[in-house]
């Protein structure tokens, strides 16, 4: 890996990697990152109780009113430091008026008080390990990473998403438990005001809307995840915006989020997706009918990826029903990930997935080529600084037209292959992604036979065989442990 290339993509690895909290399990809504849409925010009609001229706090309201939680109006003044950490008393305190000023910013009002717990980094990262996943799981996640080449076969992409989210999160909302979790090195933490204030929006949206939802797939998780994180993190950046104008805010911690870890650019890259574009999306509607065309899409959440990135299509773009079926031979059984689970025996791979493994091919150390450069996957300021409203760039000429897709991972006793069936928006949009694949292909060690498959090098972490053939609008991506072994794995 050239050197230059790899320290620049490892700095923007570790500013964004304590931002996130990447794969968590699924009652938990991770605290969003850095980036943030830069917008007005639409202020709440009551009158503002300005304590900067009153210099002490009014009477308590006789209704509750937006801006005002436990005993605390959004803009009163609070007597507590972060340099020794915050004891229970002064953490109460943060929270109440947190959640009155994210009232004020969303104009909702919370049903009733969040709590929030502080653990261990070790204790969360006991509780995050992977725990007993299941044979068919571990199987058909590593299959599926490995389609991404993100996990060889060498590596258990379970661990590896494990060991990501236990070193970078700094804190949780758990929908399950209707309550905050900071996660601490200290028995008297530092909350970032922008990790809490993120947080208690997921905590709001879980009050008002609820975070549960059909989302089964990692595209269609993509887009609901998008709706949600675009809007907490714009809620957060009003947030420091109004800090940084009108209201006194508590300084934020210096402290990072965890350290060391196995830190993957290239699922990182992926799972940052929501945070990232999320907040366009959530600027896009704002712009339709402000914060009630936010809380609309809610009850219609964005179905894939592709409405987040190009928010202009939601709500009216569909996912393309992609049929596969199963042609391998007797030798090969299908691989379902779970049969006590409701979530469906195929994976939706969608365009910021795709997007993710042609970035990572800047950051992986097998050699020195990339399928893409710096700036067409990482935004970057005109003094060259990265723009941390939007750090990365997941629309790709490649992943444009993506319109649908489905895999399947089949076994053979140690042995795992897949077939992977993605539809696109026209002929040339297919075949732009099949070029684009093959490169991603060639990245790894493959090589064309006469016949047309790929052949990748024994030395790589990816060391099977591929077919890639493009019918119409349509892609078949075939993998194998051999050549010989593709038709039977999927004939065509």
């Amino acid at each position: 890996m050239r050197r230059p290339l790899a320290l620049a993509v490892v700095c923007v690895a570790l500013l964004l990697a304590g931002c996130q909290a990447p794969g968590s399990p699924a009652e938990q809504t991770p605290l969003g990152g850095d980036a943030g849409q830069t917008d007005a925010a639409a202020t709440p009609t009551e009158p503002a109780v300005d304590l900067a001229v009153n210099g002490s706090a009014p009477d308590a309201p006789t209704a509750d009113r937006l801006g005002y939680e436990n005993g605390y109006w959004y803009n009163e003044s609070l007597a507590v430091t972060t340099e020794d950490g915050l004891n229970e008393t002064e953490r109460e305190a943060v929270v109440a008026r947190t959640m009155a000023r994210v009232e004020r910013i969303r104009g909702l009002e919370f049903e009733e008080t969040v709590p929030v717990s502080v653990v261990s980094r070790a204790e969360y990262r006991n509780s995050t390990g992977g725990g007993d996943t299941g044979e068919s799981l571990r199987r058909f996640d590593n299959a599926k990473f490995e389609a991404l080449f993100f996990v060889g076969e060498d590596r258990d992409s379970i661990a590896v998403q494990s060991s990501n989210r236990g070193e970078s999160v700094l804190g949780y909302y758990s929908s399950r438990r209707g309550e905050i979790v900071v996660v601490s090195d200290s028995e008297t933490p530092t909350i970032s005001r922008g990790t809490l204030a993120h947080e208690l929006v997921h905590a709001l949206q879980d009050q008002q809307f609820g975070l549960g939802s059909d989302a089964n797939t990692r595209d269609g998780v993509q887009g609901r995840n998008g709706l949600i994180e675009g809007d907490a993190v714009a809620t957060r950046q009003i947030y420091s915006e109004r800090c940084a104008a009108t209201w006194e805010c508590i300084e934020t911690p210096t402290s990072g989020g965890g350290g060391g870890g196995d830190r993957h650019f290239g699922i990182s890259f992926m799972l940052y997706f929501p945070y990232s574009d999320g907040p366009g999306l959530v600027s896009d509607l704002r712009e339709r009918g402000g914060w009630n065309a936010v809380n609309d899409a809610y009850g219609d959440h964005p179905d894939s990826a592709v409405e987040v990135t190009y928010p202009a299509r939601y709500p009216e773009w569909e996912r393309a029903s992609v049929s596969l079926a199963d042609r391998s031979s007797a030798d090969w059984e299908r691989v379902r990930p779970s049969t006590d689970r409701d979530r469906p025996d195929y994976a939706v791979v969608g365009p910021s997935a795709i997007a993710a493994s042609m970035a990572y091919t800047l950051a992986d150390d097998y050699n020195d080529s990339a399928v893409v450069r710096t700036g067409d996957v990482i935004n970057y300021e005109s003094d060259g600084s990265l723009r941390s409203e939007d750090p990365y760039n997941y629309d790709l000429p490649a992943t444009d037209g993506w319109r649908g897709g489905r895999m399947h991972v089949y076994a053979n006793g140690g042995e795992t292959a897949y077939v992977w069936k993605t539809r696109w928006d026209s002929e040339a949009d297919a075949s732009e992604f099949a070029r684009a694949w093959e490169r991603v292909v060639v990245h790894w060690g493959g090589s064309q036979r006469a016949d047309g498959t790929w052949v990748i090098a024994d030395d790589s972490p990816y060391a099977d065989a591929i077919s890639i053939s493009v019918d119409g609008r349509t892609v078949t991506v075939v993998n194998a442990p051999t050549a010989a072994e593709l038709d039977e794995v999927h004939d065509a």
